[in-house]
């Protein structure tokens, strides 16, 4: 099931014994195009605080409500450790969160989680004290422009996400660069680069590609059909 991550901001967290907090963000890996941290605001939104949960505490989510259940007690999502979310998440971060938690870490050779099972964390010294540049907000891509090949066009609009596997599939271009243009998505795949410095996107097509691009409606859900027209336009080859 697709979705807008901008449409999930602002979800209601549930828990198996109430309610906590809404959704305020999320943090995804660019490299391998995956959500691994769902950022709750507990509380209320002037005087409470961020905290992570992982997606795979995520039981399912209800559009027709703007609901995300969790697995998780209430107490669990207000006691967890509380981030800064405007400074990268440190490795130690991470390492209180799976402590905290007790979940599997994502890094290294790991394979990426696929449950709440307790997993030993084992951590060179060095990786505790760096934060993976590959883990970003999708509220700060939003706004970032857009480079493709020899030029450049409108800016990020929104992600869209596989909520079955929580992989990052499409990014939504706006082709304005000031007033609202046409939208069009790409493979998230198709980006070669992202430069927080800069706050840009690079994608690997042109200008013409993108503009004359099926257009891409956010009030329709992306469907199979949908995705290819959008590859065989692309003449790229399909994931599925």
């Amino acid at each position: 099931m697709f979705r807008s991550m901008n449409k999930l901001i602002g979800y209601k967290v549930g828990t198996v014994d109430g309610e906590e907090g809404t959704v305020a963000d999320f943090l995804f890996d660019d490299k391998r195009q995956m959500v691994r941290y769902v950022v709750v605001k507990t509380g209320g939104w002037l005087m409470g605080r961020d905290v992570l949960i992982s997606p795979v505490a995520v039981d399912s989510i209800d559009n027709d409500q703007h609901r995300m259940e969790t697995v998780l007690a209430k107490e669990s999502i207000e006691k967890a450790p509380g981030i800064a979310t405007n400074r990268p998440v440190s490795r130690q971060q991470e390492l209180q969160l799976v402590s905290y938690y007790n979940w599997p870490m994502y890094w290294g050779p790991v394979a990426p989680p696929t449950s709440l099972e307790a997993s030993q964390v084992v951590v060179e010294e060095t990786a505790v004290k760096e934060f993976d540049p590959h883990l970003r907000s999708t509220k700060a891509v939003v706004g970032y422009s857009i480079n493709c090949i020899s030029d450049s066009i409108g800016h990020v609009k929104d992600l869209i996400v596989d909520l079955d596997t929580w992989t990052i599939r499409y990014l939504v271009i706006d082709t304005g660069n000031w007033l609202p243009g046409k939208k069009v998505i790409v493979g998230f795949d198709w980006l070669t680069e992202i430069h927080r410095e800069d706050n840009s996107v690079f994608v690997d097509l042109t200008r013409k590609q993108i503009e004359t691009a099926p257009p891409y409606d956010p009030n329709v859900p992306v469907n199979r059909d949908y995705e290819t027209t959008l590859y065989d336009f692309y003449d790229r080859p399909t994931y599925w």
